[in-house]
């Protein structure tokens, strides 16, 4: 599995990322978690509001930063 999380730097963007970090380490599961900030490639998702996460090339969410447990459900859906 791999997580992207789609962001320029802003806090929200940090935010989300340690969520999914927290949320992987609580699944056990073997992921591979990038951080995305080059703005071409966030558009090439076509995300408008970051922060985003992609979740084995689909945008599951945008504009906000959700829970942990937000997080581990993307990761079972």
């Amino acid at each position: 599995m791999k997580i992207e999380i789609l962001g320029t730097g802003c806090s929200k963007c940090a935010q989300l990322e340690a969520v999914v970090k927290e949320a992987v380490a609580k699944s056990g599961k073997f992921v591979q978690i990038e951080k995305v900030d080059d703005i071409m490639k966030i558009m090439e998702y076509q995300v408008i509001s970051t922060p985003g996460l992609v979740i084995d090339g689909k945008v599951v969410s945008t504009g906000k930063v959700l829970s942990v447990d937000e997080v581990l459900a993307l990761m079972e859906a």
